[in-house]
């Protein structure tokens, strides 16, 4: 296909796709205005399935596939950043030397470790009451670990964080959100929909199977975060070139 052939083709998809915004542009309400039939539908479906947060009912419940999907391209990059970042034939692992570290930045690193750990925990487990969720609580769990890194040094980091452990909890974190759509099918209704009892409004048993869904998201987030980081980490301050022994990473901290 030459080059020019391949413009012609493009244009066509752009236009055809350009035709098809275009007319759903014009279905959709007046900007600002007092109609909002999408926002409306999906609080009703929410308070009707006892979900305080809309956000999470639409994540986790009337579009939960749509989540399953965002949660797959997560699996993806890391899977895809560990098959990339893994040490090859030409690279061998050292042992980075500790950086001194301020007193002020170590007392204040340890001290806010666990307060951001339990913080994000909240997040996560009231995802269905109030704003914030598997995705969001996950990232600060995962970020609160590495505040051992500021504070100590790297070795530090790797004595708490088996990476292997965290593998499993990524893939455990997915696979249990596929159980649970599979779990609606099994009990009559359709993949990822509800097929627990509502609970009471405003509490943490409420929601049906949003915060189980919620649950498995932040598990996969939290330990996703945790193996990026460490690829991308290892690289930077673990792996040097045997061939040429040019160091590749900084060996800092």
């Amino acid at each position: 296909m030459t080059r020019r052939l391949r413009l012609w083709v493009l244009a066509a998809g752009l236009a055809g796709l350009a035709a098809m915004l275009t007319g759903a542009y014009r279905l959709l309400p007046r900007f600002g205005g007092a109609v909002h039939p999408y926002g409306d539908r999906a609080v009703r479906a929410s308070l009707s399935r006892h979900a305080a947060n809309v956000i999470s009912s639409v994540n986790f419940d009337q579009r939960a596939f749509d989540t399953l999907g965002e949660e797959s391209i997560l699996f993806g990059a890391v899977l895809g950043t560990v098959v990339l970042l893994r040490q090859t034939r030409g690279e061998r692992q050292y042992r980075p030397q500790p950086a001194p570290v301020l007193r002020s930045v170590r007392r204040y690193a340890l001290v806010a470790l666990p307060v951001t750990l339990l913080a994000g925990a909240y997040v996560v487990a009231h995802g269905q009451l109030s704003p914030g969720g598997g995705f969001q609580g996950g990232v600060v769990m995962a970020t609160a670990l590495h505040l051992l890194y500021i504070a100590v040094d790297y070795r530090a980091l790797e004595r708490v964080r088996p990476i292997g452990v965290y593998h499993i909890g990524d893939a455990a974190g997915e696979g249990a959100y596929l159980v649970l759509g599979l779990a609606g099918l099994l009990c009559g209704t359709s993949f990822l929909a509800n097929f627990l009892p509502y609970g009471t409004f405003n509490t943490l048993a409420s929601g049906g199977t949003v915060p189980l869904l919620n649950a498995a998201i932040g598990v996969e987030v939290a330990c996703a975060v945790v193996v990026l980081l460490a690829g991308f980490l290892d690289q930077a301050l673990e792996i040097e070139e045997t061939d040429t022994g040019t160091d590749t990473g900084t060996g800092e901290r």
